[in-house]
Order: structure tokens, then C-alpha cells, then sequence
């Protein structure tokens, strides 16, 4: 049995299946049945999430239901929900709207989010903070935690992270998987509350229970790194495949990253590149690293150097250093196209500007030698020894080795190969 609005304005009844309902009310019943929330007051049991809304079927139906009752305020929230998820955000404000203006929540919501992000329609997180803050007051779960965000993050609101857990707790008080992961964010760093790893791990296990995917990767790290004992190898790449197997893309690349190295389980080249692979089509950067570093080494698929370049670049345009280094390193050495120096340097320069040890010991080996640079020792020591403060051991030994050619300058300084950075997980 659920809660079900008439077509009387405000009134609402109880209504058995077994009841032959109106023609106007079998309407109301199609477009809940396809496109009304599980969170929402008497929509425990059929509401969906919009992951599993059929969006087609779904207009459709509220479409016809709304012909019936013009007025009806969670009848445009449903039809604007649909139109949301399929992602038709301009269409889905025109009914989100007027349906928010008179105080249903799931449309509050919606809108209120449509607001902050500046989804299909002008940006006025103000007044989509003000919109969360009318549904969590009412007591919509989406919409606490919603608002949590805004408070996480400073959004329509001023950042506040004590109030963000708040409400992020009020949310997965109610069952909210991901109001739970977010709240295990907030312990895990320390945001608003005293980190508690334990605590992090708890609200994490909840949401992976429920099937949260980022719950599940952060988890997964946690027992990765040890960080709550020793590390568990096992129990981290369980997590990850959990997380993988619905598309997350840090899960896949952590799981490749596994799956490469025989972490919690058997080794598997091939298996490893085919997850770097759909985590770099998503554009995660520490995938595209991970999966050129294979191509140019031709481990677990064929080697192609130019691929490889082709990914570094990528994964380096995104941030990743190590991506970075590697690249300057082929450019350098000529692997898979002419030699480059000024692109070895600017690659390598790239990453030491960021505080890549590798790249900060590498850009040293170029000073030392004036490759793509005046040679200059001052600056090649200075690097060296920046490298070397951050615990790179190679870096302190040319930091050795340099200083005590240049005091002994009849002597022809050696110059070692320096490895390719490795791509962490």
C-alpha cells in the first residue's frame, strides 16, 4: 500500500492495488510507477532510480497524466525528473520549476541542483542552496545530502564542514548510500570533524554494502594503503572489482593496476590492459599513464610506441606527472620517433615544476649534460638535491657524484640512465 495524490487539489488517500482505480488515477499510476523516486514519501517500494528508468516510457506517461491533472505539482516533478535523467535539462525546468515554486521536494531538489550547476539553464546557487534547504527541511534525503555538498563545497552557501557532515549524517541516517560515502569522506580527511579512519571505514562499508561504488573504491583504498592495519589485498581488490563491475573508473584502473602486479590476485597482463583501457576512456589520467607505460613496454599487448606517446600526453595534459616524465623520457631517447630535446625538456620541465622527483632528477641530467639547455652544474646540484630532499636515492647519488667531479675537474663525469617513472594506481 502507498501514499497516492487524487486528482483533488491536496487531497491524498491510500489506495489498494485491488481497487479499481479511475481513468485519471491509472495515469497518476503509470507515470509513478516509471519515473517517481524510492525517497519519496510512499514511493518506497516502486520508485526507481534513474539509472534504472526507462525515459522514453517515462514521458510518455506523465505526459498523458499531466494532460489529465495540468496542475498537479508532483505530476510535473515526475515529468521533469525524466526529462532530467535523459538529459533534456532545458525541458525538465519548465516543469521542475513551477512544481518547486509549489513545494514539492523531489522537484526542489532536482531544480535546486539544476541551480548550482548551471545545468541547462543560468547558474544561481543562491537560490538553488535555498531550494535544497526548503527539501531538507522537509526531510528528502537527496536533498540533505545535497545540501551537504553545497556546504562541502561552498556552493550558494558559505563552505562549512561541520554543517555539511550534518547533513550529509541526516541523509544516511535515512539510508542514503552516497550521503554515507560522503560522510566517510569528511572523517577520512579530517574536513569539520577529527579524522577517524575507523569511522570512515564504517560509513564506507555501509554505502559498499548498499552498493555505492565510490564507497566501495575508497574502502578498497583504505585497505589497500593499511591504513586501517595491515594491508589486505584481498579484501581491496574484492572492493574494486565490486566498484569496477559498475563502471567506476578509479576502481577499473586500480584493478588493472592489481590485476598487473598480482595484488590479491593472479597476475593477468592482458586482463590488466583491458581495464586501463575503459578507465582511460573515461579519461582517468592515472590509466592512461598506467596503460602507455605498457604499450612502450610492450607488456600484456603489442608494443607501440607511438600509442604510448599518444597516452603519456594525455594523462600528462590531465596533471599526471609521472605521464610527464615518461614522455620526456622517449622524446629524449628518441623512442618511437625522431629525437626531440626541446619537447624532452619541456615534457620533463612539466613534471619538475610540480615537484616530480623523477622529473626534478631528470631535468638535472639535462643541465648537467646542456641537452636542449645551457650546461650549467649549479642548477643540475640545485635539482639534484631538490630531487633527493623529496626521497629519491638515484638523485642523491648524482648529486654526489656531480659535486665531487666538479672538484676533481680533470675527470669525465659519468652519466647514468635514468628509469621511467612508474605510474602509481
Amino acid at each position: 500500500m502507498r501514499l497516492r495524490q487524487t486528482l483533488a487539489a491536496g487531497a491524498v488517500l491510500a489506495l489498494g492495488f485491488g481497487i479499481a482505480p479511475t481513468l485519471a488515477s491509472e495515469l497518476f499510476d503509470a507515470c509513478a510507477a516509471k519515473a517517481a523516486s524510492s525517497w519519496e514519501a510512499g514511493y518506497a517500494e516502486i520508485g526507481l532510480d534513474g539509472s534504472a528508468m526507462d525515459t522514453a516510457a517515462a514521458i510518455d506517461a506523465c505526459t498523458a497524466a499531466l494532460a489529465e491533472d495540468p496542475e498537479s505539482a508532483v505530476l510535473k516533478a515526475w515529468l521533469g525528473r525524466a526529462y532530467d535523467v535523459a538529459g533534456d535539462s532545458a525541458q525538465a525546468a519548465t516543469y521542475l520549476e513551477p512544481a518547486a515554486t509549489a513545494g514539492n521536494a523531489l522537484a526542489q531538489t532536482s531544480f535546486g541542483d539544476m541551480l548550482i550547476v548551471g545545468q541547462g539553464i543560468a547558474q544561481d546557487m543562491t537560490r538553488g542552496a535555498e531550494l535544497l534547504k526548503l527539501a531538507a527541511d522537509a526531510g528528502f534525503a537527496p536533498a540533505q545530502d545535497s545540501l551537504g555538498l553545497s556546504y562541502d563545497y561552498g556552493e550558494g552557501v558559505g563552505q562549512d564542514y561541520l554543517e555539511a557532515s550534518r547533513w550529509y549524517r541526516k541523509a544516511a541516517e535515512q539510508g542514503l548510500p552516497r550521503a554515507m560515502a560522503n560522510l566517510g569522506s569528511l572523517y577520512a580527511e579530517g574536513l569539520g570533524l577529527d579524522r577517524d579512519l575507523v569511522a570512515a571505514a564504517a560509513w564506507y562499508q555501509r554505502a559498499a554494502d548498499k552498493g555505492d561504488s565510490r564507497a566501495q573504491y575508497n574502502l578498497g583504498s583504505l585497505f589497500e594503503t593499511g591504513a586501517l592495519g595491515e594491508p589486505d589485498y584481498a579484501r581491496a581488490a574484492a572492493l574494486y572489482q565490486a566498484a569496477a563491475d559498475q563502471n567506476h573508473g578509479l576502481a577499473l584502473n586500480a584493478l588493472g593496476y592489481f590485476k598487473q602486479h598480482g595484488y590479491g590476485l593472479a597476475p593477468d597482463l592482458e586482463g590488466a590492459a583491458a581495464l586501463y583501457q575503459q578507465a582511460a576512456d573515461q579519461g582517468i589520467a592515472q590509466a592512461q599513464g598506467n596503460l602507455a607505460l605498457l604499450y612502450e613496454d610492450g607488456t600484456g599487448v603489442a608494443q607501440d610506441f607511438a600509442l604510448a606517446r599518444q597516452l603519456y600526453r594525455q594523462a600528462s595534459q590531465s596533471g599526471n606527472t609521472d605521464a610527464a616524465v615518461n614522455l620526456g623520457l622517449m622524446y629524449l631517447n628518441g623512442a618511437g620517433g625522431v629525437r626531440d630535446l626541446d619537447k624532452a625538456l619541456s615534457f620533463t620541465q612539466q613534471a619538475a615544476d610540480q615537484g616530480n622527483p623523477i622529473g626534478l632528477n631528470n631535468l638535472g641530467h639535462l643541465y648537467e649534460n646542456g641537452l636542449a639547455v645551457a650546461q650549467n652544474p649549479a642548477t643540475a646540484l640545485a635539482l639534484y638535491q631538490q630531487s633527493a630532499g623529496l626521497g629519491y636515492q638515484p638523485a642523491a647519488d648524482n648529486h654526489k657524484r656531480l659535486e665531487a667531479s666538479l672538484q676533481a675537474p680533470t675527470e669525465t663525469p659519468t652519466v647514468k640512465t635514468y628509469p621511467k617513472s612508474k605510474i602509481d594506481n
